[in-house]
C-alpha cells in the first residue's frame, strides 16, 4: 500500500460532509470539513506540529476537517484489520484539547445529525454558555440511510466513545515533546 492509498472518503462521510459544508457558520457548530483527507505527508506534518515530536509519522490518522482555530478531526486507525468506517473519530484541538468523539463513522453521523461537531463533543464538559445544539434533518436522513443501527443522541455517542477509550488523552500527551 502506498502512503496515500485508502484516503478517499467513504460514501457516508462524503455525503455528511457535503451537507456540513453548506452550514459552516450558520448553525453554531465549529466544524469545517475538508474536501479530501490530508495526504500522508500533510498528516505527518500535522501530527509532528501538534505533538512537537519530529520522530512521529501520521499513518495512524486520517484527517478530514478542522475547527475555526485549527483543531483537527480525524479517524484514529487504532483497530488493526478493521475498515476505516470502524475506526474511532477523534479531535485534537489547537489548545491541547483531546477527545474520542465517536466510536466509528456510524456514531459520528448521528453526532452530526444531533447538531454537534467534533469540538462540541470533545469539550462537552465545558460548553460555550450560549451554545445550543440544533439537530439537522438532512444529516439525520444521511445517518438513517447509512447507519440506522448506530442511532443514538449525541450525549450517548460521546459517552460511549469516552468509555471505550478512557486513556486517549494520556496516549496523545505521551507523544508530545
Amino acid at each position: 500500500m502506498t502512503p496515500n492509498e485508502g484516503r478517499q472518503f467513504p460514501a457516508p462521510l462524503a455525503a455528511a460532509l457535503a451537507v456540513r459544508l453548506d452550514y459552516i457558520g450558520e448553525d453554531g457548530v465549529d466544524f469545517e470539513p475538508f474536501e479530501a483527507f490530508l495526504t500522508a505527508d500533510e498528516t505527518t506534518d500535522w501530527l509532528r506540529s501538534w505533538t512537537g515530536n519530529r520522530e512521529l509519522i501520521g499513518d495512524d490518522f486520517r484527517v478530514f476537517g478542522q475547527d475555526g482555530t485549527g483543531g483537527s478531526v480525524a479517524f484514529w486507525m487504532i483497530r488493526p484489520g478493521q475498515a476505516l468506517v470502524e475506526q474511532p473519530v477523534i479531535f485534537l484541538g489547537s489548545e491541547g484539547e483531546t477527545g474520542v468523539v465517536a466510536r466509528n463513522l456510524g456514531a459520528f453521523l448521528w453526532l452530526l445529525a444531533d447538531g454537534f461537531g467534533p469540538w462540541e463533543a470533545a469539550t462537552s464538559y465545558d460548553p460555550e454558555p450560549d451554545w445550543v445544539a440544533h439537530p439537522n434533518r438532512e444529516l439525520t436522513a444521511i445517518a438513517e440511510r447509512f447507519a440506522p443501527d448506530h442511532r443514538a443522541p449525541a450525549a450517548a455517542v460521546i459517552e460511549q466513545a469516552t468509555r471505550e477509550f478512557p486513556d486517549f488523552d494520556d496516549s496523545m500527551m505521551a507523544l508530545c515533546r
